[in-house]
């Protein structure tokens, strides 16, 4: 039998994923080493790309508008996290998305560092998309992030990270997939709306947003929530979320592969072949056949103006 050309023979680059789940409390110190557990044991697992949730340091302080949480941020060379997790990445050989909140001269950003299996930090991406509105009162203390869409090639293969409101729009994850993006990672903080809203249960349509993400893009998809019952410190009474975890990653064909409860810690662990899903994306065609010349609206914020 005649040997096949080498551009057909396929050599599998397989890489492990993890979302951690984690609930947060008002000891920093308690988290980051909480966090630190987590992710060591889904290094003994074999996971090497490792998520933990949005601002896992603290509680969400963004339910409630308080300048004084603004002295939770620090610059990215001084956050305590980004510190003690580039040791730990650089110790297990694993990739570490870190969310942290960040303070830049006179302004702050809701951040992640981009951690390398050896500890390096590659760089760092800003939320672009705030959020505002009972609970989640971010536009109290980020700005808009500046860094655009970023993907970083790392160890285990070429990573897009949104955080948390990013996860709800397409034209993110798509500039990630055509930025080269991989797998798609969304650190997050999301749960009941706050009393006295009407209630609102986002789960199903938070993970079918990011699943059709995944299938659009034809790109697996990490996405890790915290959990617990977090309250404000003006009116803890009155002012409550409750954080519904069920953290999932999904295949590249936007299946939950993988699925944490409602509540309660968990370690998420999946596998993909990269060179598989590169495959996939080359054979659905969706890239080639996109025509960015008719997306103008997307451009504009009323779908008209330009």
């Amino acid at each position: 039998m005649a040997e096949q050309p080498a551009h057909l023979r396929a050599t599998p680059r397989r890489v492990k994923v993890a979302a951690l789940q984690m609930s947060c409390g008002w000891d920093g110190e308690a988290n980051r080493l909480h966090g630190e557990s987590l992710v060591r044991e889904a290094a003994a697992a074999g996971a090497q790309v490792i998520l933990l949730p949005e601002l896992f340091e603290t509680p969400y302080f963004c339910i409630e508008q308080d300048a004084r949480h603004l002295r939770l941020a620090s610059p990215v060379e001084e956050n305590l996290a980004v510190r003690r997790f580039s040791a730990v990445a650089r110790e297990l050989g694993v990739v570490l998305p870190i969310s942290f909140f960040e303070r830049a001269g006179p302004v702050y950003f809701n951040s992640v560092a981009m951690i390398d299996a050896d500890g390096a930090v590659l760089g760092v991406y800003r939320k672009s998309h705030i959020p505002n509105g009972p609970g989640y009162q971010e536009k109290n203390y980020f700005s808009p992030g500046d860094s655009g869409f970023k993907v970083w090639p790392t160890r285990f293969g070429r990573i897009g990270v949104g955080i948390c409101w990013d996860q709800w729009f397409p034209e993110a994850a798509r500039a990630m997939v055509l930025g080269g993006a991989e797998l798609l990672l969304y650190p997050t903080a999301i749960g009941s709306e706050p009393p006295p809203a009407l209630p609102v249960d986002s789960r199903a349509h938070w993970q079918r947003t990011q699943q059709g993400h995944a299938a659009a893009n034809l790109t697996p998809l990490i996405a890790a929530n915290r959990y617990g019952l977090e309250r404000s410190l003006q009116d803890p009474e009155r002012l409550y979320l409750r954080f519904y975890g069920s953290s999932f990653i999904t295949d590249a064909l936007g299946a939950k592969i993988a699925e944490a409860p409602e509540q309660g810690d968990a370690v998420l662990i999946a596998e993909f072949d990269l060179d598989h899903t590169t495959a996939l994306r080359d054979n659905w065609f969706v890239f080639r056949d996109r025509r960015p010349e008719l997306y103008g609206a997307l451009v504009t914020l009323d779908g008209r103006s330009r």
